[in-house]
């Protein structure tokens, strides 16, 4: 018999969801018939797979703030990182895989925001997953239109002098933001900069944390 749950909570006290079951697009059917077919024909196992989704579902945005936090600090990599950024990360240790990764300097006068607006291109070895925002239709297109109102509503207000940019990823291009280093962090580690370093800066849609809160 059917329930209204919709102002209750559940006896362990969360707020009723409804279910997410649902018939198999067909992309997530094809996605089945070639994994099948590749673990069959001996490409790879199932373990394999595994363990790269593990891999991948491990990343997070502390490579991308590590990055960050050592461009702050390392005049040459700055230029290097700003020059080839797949090259300077890859020095890192991290493995961004083929595409092209270009990093964007955030300034005084200058202010950079990502976006992909097909779907959902994102830098995710060096970031992790995608929020969901990210993904949404709103932001996309919303961005690309009036990105100063975007980043008010996710708290970064800019001065009327201040240049914002969109840049556009692509399936075979990504771009990752180098926020402007917070004040008051003279002589402070690359260690201890990587945690002032957010997930939204490196996006453009944030700040890095001050370091009064840190």
């Amino acid at each position: 018999m059917p329930h209204d749950h919709h102002d209750h909570l559940s006896p362990s006290g969360h707020p009723y969801r409804p279910d997410d079951d649902h018939p198999l697009t067909y992309w997530q059917q094809m996605e089945i018939a070639v994994r099948e077919l590749l673990i069959e024909k001996g490409v790879t196992t199932a373990q394999e797979i595994a363990a790269q989704i593990d891999t991948m579902d491990a990343r997070n945005p502390s490579h991308g703030a590590a990055v960050v936090a050592r461009a702050w600090t390392d005049p040459d990599f700055r230029d290097d990182l700003l020059q080839d950024a797949s090259a300077a990360t890859r020095e890192m240790g991290f493995d961004i895989g083929p595409m092209r990764l270009i990093a964007l300097e955030n300034t005084d006068t200058e202010h950079n925001v990502v976006v992909c607006t097909l779907c959902s291109c994102y830098p995710r070895n060096l970031l992790g997953l995608p929020p969901d925002w990210y993904k949404s239709r709103a932001y996309r297109a919303r961005t690309v239109k009036e990105p100063r109102k975007v980043l008010a509503e996710f708290g970064v207000t800019l001065p009327d002098t201040t240049t914002v940019r969109v840049h556009d990823s692509t399936a075979d291009m990504r771009y990752v933001v180098i926020p402007a280093r917070p004040a008051g962090t003279e002589g402070w580690h690359a260690d201890d900069l990587a945690t002032l370093v957010t997930r939204d800066s490196m996006i453009g849609t944030g700040l890095p944390k001050s370091p009064d809160i840190a």
